[in-house]
This record gives structure tokens, sequence and C-alpha cells, in this order.
């Protein structure tokens, strides 16, 4: 789980990232993203919609699973964005962590989000 220093506080901020922002997308998914220059630290939400997902328990363990995929890559992160992951799919529920992770990866990739080359671990 992501910590709450990269989550949006309040909707100005989600309204300015949905009104001025780019989107990259895939069949499961979408993000759209703005660099934010008056912060350190990128911030994420990830919106799952009772349309994709009926019960509030799935809704919820999808959009942790979504986090937690986030946190894996924010090492690789290459400057402060505001981004927001918007779900489209219920298929992506039953996706196993490892695929899910990689299509993560490669939309944040697509979006220019993840820096070029990754960061050393030690």
């Amino acid at each position: 789980m992501i910590s709450s220093t990269h989550r949006f506080h309040g909707h100005k901020g989600l309204r300015y990232v949905y009104q001025n922002g780019q989107t990259v997308r895939n069949a499961d998914f979408a993000i759209k993203f703005l660099p934010n220059p008056h912060r350190r630290e990128y911030r994420l939400a990830v919106v799952v919609s009772r349309k994709v997902e009926k019960s509030a328990v799935a809704r919820n363990r999808l959009r942790r699973r979504l986090y937690e995929a986030v946190r894996v890559v924010q090492d690789d992160i290459s400057e402060p964005y505001d981004m927001v992951l918007t779900v489209f799919s219920k298929e992506l529920s039953a996706e196993p962590a490892v695929s899910l992770n990689n299509q993560v990866h490669k939309q944040l990739r697509a979006a220019g989000i993840l820096a070029k080359q990754p960061r050393s671990k030690g």
C-alpha cells in the first residue's frame, strides 16, 4: 500500500487532472496523468466504479492491488506526477499479481512516467 503522502486529498486535484491530463489506455484500465512541479512526490488515485464491480469488498481489493503495483515501481518514477488510474474491466480482478504488475508497469512506461533507466537497488 502506498503512503498517504502519495494519495490525493480532496477533489480539486483530481478534477484538475481529469480536465488537463494526458491519457494512456489499454483494454482494462487507463492512466490519466499530469506533471506537478509544485510537489516533490507523485500522487495517485485509483478509481473503480460500481459499474465495474458491484461488491465494495471486490472494488477495494482491486484498488489495493493496483496501489501495490504502482508502489513496487515508485522508485523509478522520474518526477512528481499526479496520476489517476481508472479501471474499466471486471476481468482485471481475476488477473494474477505478476500479470497485473506487468500491465501497470507497461502503461506507466508508455506514459513516460517511469525513468528510462531503472534505479539500482544498492
